[in-house]
């Protein structure tokens, strides 16, 4: 059962992307365990929906919904922005997850590769925040929290693309927010740059090096020398999603255990 001593987004209505697993799943648990109404998407359609079951019995209520999102697709953002607003009776947070990794430096990197990773790490977030907009004017204060990485400030040069979108998304959050200050709007937009995070992205290297050997060489570069949490970002999320951070925008909150610092 949901703690009802809890509700820090309570009546925040919230749209998910990238939710069937990862951050994007231990986001919108989060949210809805404190409150919020969450619309959750991701392209595994079936691991989205068993999410949203799982929330609702939770919590004993239906607060959650769930749809198939390919983040690419401008007409899909439309109708589901809208469905999501209809479902939940409104809408006031945005949460830009959905991402996909990639290898190549900038010589042997192919461009369909390259466009690729651009449409959904950084296009996306562009269609979700032009097409949320409208729906976050209406239910202000809003939030649009897109989710980065420390990838935005340390550069590696076999992940070109990577970091180019990860630093991209950076300036696009602080443009945005800037758009909606000058507009006299009250809604916020935010970033959020993990380091390495404990999620099946990095789960291949424990299969094949062992626990010890894994943690070792994914946190050489972190002074607390340790992995985050799903949970770690979910609670970076939940404060900006909620009316707590009121007076944030255009920050970039970085969850690196110490790593931007060296």
């Amino acid at each position: 059962m949901t703690d009802m001593t809890a509700q820090r987004v309570a009546g925040k209505r919230a749209f998910i992307t990238g939710a069937a697993g990862g951050l994007g799943a231990a986001t919108a648990r989060m949210l809805a365990r404190h409150g919020a109404k969450v619309f959750i998407t991701d392209i595994d359609d079936a691991a989205v929906k068993t999410l949203a079951d799982e929330i609702n019995r939770d919590a004993d209520s239906h607060v959650a919904w769930s749809a198939a999102q390919d983040v690419r697709d401008e007409a899909t953002w439309q109708r589901l922005l809208a469905e999501a607003a209809q479902a939940m009776g409104g809408l006031s947070v945005l949460v830009n997850n959905a991402g996909v990794g990639s290898l190549g430096s900038v010589e042997n990197i192919e461009m369909k590769e390259w466009r690729r990773v651009m449409a959904i790490n950084v296009e996306s977030i562009v269609l979700g925040c032009k097409y949320a907009m409208p729906f976050l004017r209406e239910q202000q204060p809003g939030s649009i929290i897109n989710i980065s990485s420390v990838a935005a400030f340390k550069v590696d040069p076999d992940y070109t693309a990577y970091n180019t979108s990860k630093a991209a998304v950076a300036m696009l959050t602080k443009s945005v927010a800037v758009d909606c200050a000058r507009q006299k709007m009250d809604v916020r937009c935010n970033s959020i740059h993990p380091a390495f995070i404990r999620t099946g992205i990095v789960a291949p290297f424990f299969d094949s090096l062992g626990e010890e050997e894994a943690t070792r060489k994914l946190t050489r570069g972190i002074p607390m020398r340790r992995l985050g949490e799903p949970d770690d970002v979910a609670y970076a999320v939940l404060y900006l999603a909620s009316d707590e951070s009121r007076y944030v925008t255009a920050a970039e909150l970085v969850l690196d255990g110490g790593a931007c610092a060296v």
